[in-house]
């Protein structure tokens, strides 16, 4: 039997933190809930996820790009998702569609926050290579 996949996740919202949890660990994910963008950091200097997802907009309105660039920086081969309801709420919508958008927001994926879990497996699966 292989060993679990490390997801780190961070969001601010406490219901959303666990509702992620939740699903990802039923899919038989091992788990790291962080709350807040200081505790996911702490967590990167001791852990070495396989997949990251991280909210945008948590202690700054830019938590999750900052995340997403210490993530790669340390782990450049960690995929990094970020979730986000800022499209929801203010229309400004971020685009990881080119290569160049890529490297400039660090993340390999960009979600909205209505998010269904299926698409969220999906594109974890295709990042980890899991199709």
């Amino acid at each position: 039997m292989s060993e679990k996949k490390k997801v780190l996740i961070a969001d601010d919202d406490f219901d959303i933190l666990e509702q992620l949890k939740m699903q990802l660990q039923s899919k038989g994910f091992d788990v790291v809930a962080c709350e807040s963008q200081a505790e996911a950091e702490n967590q990167l200097e001791t852990i070495k996820p396989d997949i990251a997802i991280f909210d945008l907009m948590m202690d700054d309105l830019d938590s999750g790009f900052v995340l997403s660039y210490k993530t790669k920086k340390k782990y450049p081969d960690v995929p990094v998702i970020i979730i986000t309801a800022v499209t929801n709420e203010t229309g400004l919508k971020f685009d990881v569609s080119t290569e160049e958008s890529k490297n400039w927001l660090k993340a390999d994926v960009i979600l909205n926050k209505d998010i269904r879990f299926e698409q969220l497996f999906k594109e974890m699966n295709r990042l980890l290579g899991d199709n």
